[in-house]
């Protein structure tokens, strides 16, 4: 039996909330190759035959005959809706990367009736060529009107506020001091994130939860009061949010990282996909931004929410617009984190070096996430006391495993954390030269998970080597995700070797770099390592090594040291 080719590459329901629309959306991915190639006079009959006839199809495959089809589809999805007796339908079609292939989107109410209408339209996008058209749509519209309803959107409408996290670098631990200022609080605070879904404190699932199932896992747990959701750009393209709206939205940054995945191949369009919570904000909520990166800062500007900005600098532009807005702003003023408002004077929190996080006011990622925290809390009506008490208690290690986790083995220092992009990198290094004693030097394990484009890869071999003294290879054999270690070796030495580092071991697990470099590491030195899936294990082997957990006091000594 023959198959005839078909155009659909892929039909994907969105349960909520998404790229295209603030609501549950069909998104279809469209091959269009027999439109893009046909000869001009072909490519004009076919648009003809389904109504439009004022085209330019433009040269075969062209950018030009793209976005001619992108009009094409685009009616094709308005005539079947109206034969379907649908009316007004909204419709997103838009170009990719390849330029034979489209994506089209539409929302939907009944799932059932929702695939119907992406069936008929692959088939009348199939019947390119065919002297029928007129008679297909009907028939199909027809098929699209009689299907049965389905089911409705199972998007949840919570009862409790929900805060949503979203950003390439700081949104776990931005999300995690939410979580713990709300339980200083007194209220029983649930949270996903990419370690699980946690209810007051407690792991209640392992695994990934940054997706719209964690939300679902956090609003079903018994006798919860908040809700704080960790919203990944991978969920928000696969399934869409899991919640119909927030109280508060944050968006700590948009830097490169996932690149050449799901058809979001620029920063540009990482930002587009993680400006979605900002959309579902309530009008009467706060859109929380990072005020000194534009793309965040320019979100404000979709949501129907109020802005609450955050900056380090205390006269960022940003700030003055945000206030002038009649918004509010927080950042630090004369090593304060303080809260703007043109309405009242500055209001003063808690000194940046008391907040552990800061790791002595070293660490400026942590510090924006703090300015998030405290924004996102305040924004919620958290009383002052409590977001004061949840940022002075919060302990790197204890409260948020993995992210900048500081020891003493011996007399050097031990970091752990994810880094897990370019930024992420440069902030380790960051720390990793705050805390360094003189003479000491920089011990690096770097990784990667294997999905990784070359491009990041390469460009962190390349920031590792420069601003390391000695650079190893740790892999994370878990998350090699079908690619060969040697493979991301050859990669990672190519990054070094351009700024001349040719002598870099490689190892087959995390644990097994770190026990490599603490064995070379010297009095006064920093060993980190770039920890996705051995955290647990290298935090028991460290311990059983002798390793002490830094405290705030140990970790501002260490700083001070450094500096003299």
């Amino acid at each position: 039996m023959i198959v005839a080719p078909t155009s659909l590459v892929e039909l994907r329901v969105l349960d909520g909330a998404n790229l295209y629309f603030s609501r549950a959306a069909v998104k279809l991915t469209l091959d269009l190759t027999s439109l893009i190639d046909a000869p001009a006079p072909q490519a004009k009959a076919y648009a003809s035959a389904l109504g439009l006839g004022s085209t330019r199809p433009g040269r075969i495959g062209s950018g030009f005959r793209q976005r001619f089809a992108i009009r094409v589809v685009g009616h094709i999805v308005r005539r079947i809706a109206r034969e379907a007796g649908i009316g007004r339908i909204g419709v997103r079609v838009r170009a990719v990367a390849d330029v034979h292939r489209l994506v089209v989107a539409y929302p939907w109410a009944h799932e059932g009736r929702a695939r119907a209408l992406g069936a008929a339209i692959v088939e009348v996008v199939d019947a390119f060529g065919s002297d029928h058209l007129t008679e297909l749509v009907g028939t199909v519209g027809d098929r699209v009107r009689n299907e049965p309803a389905g089911d409705p959107p199972p998007t949840l409408r919570p009862k409790v506020p929900v805060v949503a996290v979203t950003g390439t670098n700081g949104k776990t631990t931005t999300s995690r001091m939410i979580a713990h200022i709300g339980r200083a609080a007194g209220l029983h605070v649930g949270w996903s994130s990419t370690d699980g879904v946690y209810f007051d404190g407690e792991l209640v699932k392992y695994g990934d939860f940054s997706g719209p199932s964690g939300a679902g896992q956090v609003l079903s747990q018994p006798g919860i009061q908040l809700a704080v959701t960790e919203t990944a750009r991978g969920g928000i393209l696969r399934r869409g949010v899991g919640v119909a709206y927030n109280d508060v939205s944050v968006v700590t940054n948009v830097t490169a990282d996932h690149l050449g995945l799901a058809g979001i191949d620029t920063i540009d369009q990482l930002a587009e996909v993680k400006e979605v919570i900002t959309q579902i904000t309530r009008p009467r909520g706060w859109c929380v931004v990072n005020g000194d990166d534009p793309r965040t800062f320019a979100m404000r500007l979709g949501s129907p929410a109020k802005c609450w900005v955050f900056s380090r600098d205390p006269d960022s532009p940003s700030i003055r617009t945000v206030l002038d807005e009649g918004g509010r702003a927080t950042t630090v003023l004369d090593g304060y984190i303080t809260v703007l408002d043109q309405a009242s004077d500055a209001e003063a929190l808690v000194k940046v070096v008391d907040v552990p996080m800061t790791l002595s006011g070293l660490s400026h990622y942590n510090l924006e996430n703090a300015l998030a925290a405290a924004s996102a809390a305040l924004g919620l009506g958290l009383p002052r006391t409590a977001v004061v008490e949840g940022l002075t208690s919060f302990a790197p290690n204890e409260n948020n495993p993995g992210r900048m986790n500081m020891y003493s083995v011996r007399d050097f220092t031990v970091v752990i954390d994810l880094a897990h992009n370019e930024a992420g990198l440069e902030a380790l290094l960051e720390i990793m030269n705050g805390v360094r004693q003189p003479g000491g030097q920089l011990l690096l394990a770097l990784g990667s998970p294997g999905d990784r484009a070359d491009d990041m890869v390469s460009t962190m071999g390349a920031i590792g080597a420069r601003g390391a003294d000695r650079v190893v290879i740790g892999h994370k054999d878990t998350y090699l995700r079908g690619r060969p270690p040697e493979e991301l070796d050859a990669v990672f030495r190519a990054g070094t070797s351009s700024v001349g580092v040719d002598d870099v071991p490689s190892f087959p697990t995390e644990l097994d770099a770190a026990k490599a470099l603490v064995g070379e590491a010297q009095p006064g030195d920093v060993v980190a390592i770039m920890s996705l899936q051995d955290r647990a294990s290298l935090d028991a082997w460290l311990r059983a090594e002798g390793a002490t957990v830094d405290t705030p006091e140990i970790l501002r000594g260490k700083v001070e040291r450094a500096q003299h």
